[in-house]
């Protein structure tokens, strides 16, 4: 049996719609039935968060479970997006996955220092990308305990 969570919500922010569409496909595979938002860039994401924006007056305390976070991104990247997620108490404490294609060191150590609680390489492979999204749905969906 599922938990069953306040939001139920996934915020996927990412700007590349093939990989979009391979998220949400290898969610629904894995039978993970929670809401999934798409932010197509850091601004997007943040004005959701927040309730600015396009999302002005929407009920933040409707937060997401998690939020998988692409590095490369228009208007405002990835870093920027974590580094004010971490800046802020509204959002300090919630659970960010950087699902991205850089294997750059730089990126993995500075994920870290901002605040990333898990770097995830996007495989090229499909089944490999879906076991991949499974297992990090079941992980912060399911396994985890956030705070009160």
């Amino acid at each position: 049996m599922r938990k069953q969570f306040k939001g139920g919500i996934i915020l996927l922010v990412e700007d590349n719609p093939d990989d979009v569409v391979l998220t949400e496909r290898a969610l629904k595979k894995a039978r993970i039935a929670n809401k999934v938002v798409v932010a197509r860039d850091g601004v997007e994401a943040l004005d959701f968060l927040f309730g600015t924006g396009a999302y002005s007056g929407r009920d933040t305390s409707a937060g997401p479970e998690v939020i998988l976070l692409d590095l490369k991104l228009p208007k405002l990247d990835g870093m920027e997006v974590l580094q004010r997620l971490r800046g802020d108490p509204r959002t300090r404490l919630l659970p960010v996955v950087v699902l991205t294609s850089s294997r750059e060191d730089e990126d993995l150590t500075k994920s870290y220092k901002l605040g990333a609680n898990s770097y995830i390489l996007k495989p090229v492979d499909f089944k490999q990308f879906a076991k991949a999204v499974r297992d990090v749905g079941l992980y912060w969906l399911v396994l985890n305990e956030p705070p009160p």
